[in-house]
Order: C-alpha cells, then sequence, then structure tokens
C-alpha cells in the first residue's frame, strides 16, 4: 500500500482548506454518528480557522440540511435526486468524490457505520489518496496535518496514522467514541442546493421498497446493561431486561454471548459490535477483554457485577459488586419496584 500511495504525485496541498464531513439520515431522521461527526469535524475546522463542510444526499432534504447547519456547519451541499432517496454506493461515491474535486476539503470524514465503510475507501481511490480506518481519536496539528489514531494489538495500543502527501486527508471514526455535537442558536450556514441526474448505469437494482429492520441502538441510551459468558445462558439476559426496561436503559453483551447465539449480535458491544458512552454502564458477568473494554470505556460511570474479584473489568470499574449476579439483579429489581410503588401518588376513594 506504501508503494501504491507513493506512486501517487504528491497533491499541493496549498489548494485544499477546511473539513468535509459525509452525513448519514434516513428520512428526515439525522443519524447519531453523522451528529458525532459533525462534533469532531466542527472542532478540527474551528482549531485551524477553517470552515466545516457537509455533505448531504438524497430526496427531498430540506429539513435535514437545515438540521445540520443548526449543529454548526457553516456549508451545506445537499445533493438532491428521487433516486437518490435511499443509499446506492456507486452514485454516492460519484457525488462525494465530484464536490471533493470541487471543493477540495483538506479532511474528509465519515462514520464508520455499514454505509460509511463501504463509501470510503471507493471515494479514497477516486481522490487517489489514503485513509485511516476505524479512529477512536482525531486531532489536527499546527500544519493542517490530520492527526488519525486507531487501536491496533488488540487495543492495547494506538498507532498515529498521518497522510502527509495526499489530500483530502481522509479517516472513518468509530460510532459512540466522539461526543455528539450540540445545536449553536443563531449559527448563519449556508445551503447550496443542487439537482441530480443519476446515471442509470450507476444504480444497478432497483429498490422497490425499504424495509427497517429492527435493532438496538445502544449508541444513543443513557444506560446499558450488558452480560457476559458468566450469565450461564441465555435465560440470564431476561432478567437483564426485566431491570434494563425498569431503569429505562438498554441490553448489551460482550462478544461470547452472541457467539453463542444467547442474545443477537446487534446487542454487542465491543471492537466489533457497537461502542457506547452511556452515563451508567452495568457489566454483568463479563471478564472484561480489551475487545469487550474498547467499546465501553468511556462510559461515565461503570458497575461490575462479577463472582471473580480479581476480573479485568474491575479495573476500568467505579463500583464493584464482588457477587453471583443471581442474587444482585433479583435484589435490585425488587428495591427498584418497591421504590416506585411507595412514590406512586394514593388514589383517593
Amino acid at each position: 500500500m506504501t508503494g501504491l500511495i507513493n506512486a501517487i504525485p504528491a497533491t499541493n496541498k496549498d489548494e485544499y482548506k477546511n473539513v468535509g464531513v459525509y452525513i448519514e439520515h434516513r428520512g428526515d431522521e439525522l443519524k447519531r454518528p453523522s451528529i458525532e461527526m459533525i462534533g469532531i469535524g466542527k472542532q478540527l475546522a474551528r482549531k485551524v480557522n477553517e470552515k466545516l463542510i457537509c455533505v448531504v444526499i438524497g430526496d427531498k432534504v430540506d429539513g435535514i440540511a437545515k438540521e445540520v447547519g443548526e449543529y454548526g456547519c457553516d456549508i451545506v451541499l445537499a445533493a438532491e435526486s428521487p433516486e437518490l432517496a435511499e443509499y446506492r454506493t456507486m452514485p454516492y461515491a460519484e457525488i462525494i468524490g465530484g464536490y471533493i474535486q470541487e471543493y477540495k476539503p483538506n479532511i474528509f470524514l465519515l462514520a464508520a457505520t455499514r454505509n460509511g465503510r463501504d463509501l470510503a475507501s471507493r471515494i479514497a481511490v477516486k481522490s487517489r489518496t489514503g485513509i485511516t480506518a476505524d479512529c477512536t481519536v482525531l486531532d489536527i496539528d499546527e500544519n493542517r496535518t490530520l492527526l488519525a489514531n486507531r487501536p491496533t494489538y488488540g487495543e492495547s495500543t494506538l498507532a498515529e496514522i498521518l497522510c502527509r502527501n495526499h489530500r483530502p486527508q481522509m479517516a472513518t471514526a468509530r460510532p459512540g467514541i466522539f461526543p455528539p455535537a450540540e445545536k449553536e442558536k443563531d449559527h448563519k450556514y449556508e445551503v447550496i442546493k443542487k439537482k441530480v441526474d443519476v446515471d442509470k448505469k450507476l444504480l444497478g437494482k432497483q429498490i422497490l421498497k425499504f424495509i427497517p429492520r429492527k435493532s438496538t441502538d445502544l449508541t444513543s441510551a443513557k444506560i446499558v446493561v450488558a452480560g457476559g459468558l458468566g450469565l450461564g445462558g441465555p435465560d440470564g439476559f431476561k432478567m437483564l431486561e426485566e431491570l434494563a426496561n425498569l431503569i429505562g436503559g438498554a441490553v448489551g453483551s460482550s462478544r461470547p454471548p452472541v457467539d453463542l447465539g444467547w442474545i443477537t449480535r446487534d446487542h454487542q458491544v465491543g471492537q466489533t459490535g457497537q461502542s457506547v458512552r452511556p452515563d451508567l454502564y452495568i457489566a454483568v458477568g463479563i471478564s472484561g477483554k480489551p475487545q469487550h473494554i474498547a467499546g465501553m470505556k468511556f462510559s461515565k460511570v461503570i458497575v461490575s457485577i462479577n463472582k471473580d474479584p480479581n476480573a479485568e473489568i474491575t479495573k476500568y470499574s467505579d463500583y464493584i459488586i464482588t457477587e453471583d449476579y443471581r442474587k444482585v439483579i433479583p435484589a435490585l429489581i425488587d428495591a427498584i419496584k418497591n421504590s416506585k410503588k411507595a412514590q406512586a401518588p394514593v388514589q383517593k376513594a
């Protein structure tokens, strides 16, 4: 790969400025990973006094473009066509590649979602540049060089990767790692919208209807109750689900229960699952392998419930309960139910 990149002539870096971000949405719903990308993109751009440029693609995107601007984007590039209502790899890559050629961003970021990963490599090839995937730390130096850090060696080390000679500098960022952007009152932004005539050859198969799959989005949960191999079987997750429902949380899992079929993969937290940063993370029967820790270590408060006092998870925990979860979880459930009963208003006869 190094030889291939070196064979491509270096870019005139002076022609490139600003930070670009690809925005994912479904209809009028802006996806949380994209709000996170706006946040880190805005941070990088403002550190070097440049603009944040966001790319929105779809059909009838006025509402999404407005919301993106309210989050702090300076320029929203909106490509619109009925044929772009659903994600399509080739036309989306063609449009973004065209925008990069026209606006020449110094940095271009995408969330490392399924669609983001699909697009990123194609855009990089089209733009004749490199890309750093699945980043957990992004920064920029005084020379406007992107400092892209990604985990390696089983999450034990961060590798910093630089793209010194080619532009744009591209990276995908792991969802759930960066704080989401907050809306800025009275922020001034510009929307540049264009109608797109999509090349039929790029469309491939025709999408008749999109049927969303039921899945669990843990990244937006304020509380996550996660189980591991220590639960002993799928019935343990029923107990965790009852607790999660009582406290307004979501159920997560380490990888082994998923591999054993105790719970579906959309509940998996970790390097090969979802990355979360809830206010409260309750780890039940989880040993604490590096791959799992990578996906939840940014939680504000971590509580571990484990019979093993030496479990690795305890090193990352704010509170440690060394006990069989079969005693702890039912006691918690009963205490919460009793508390809710006590707080319930008394009905007059």
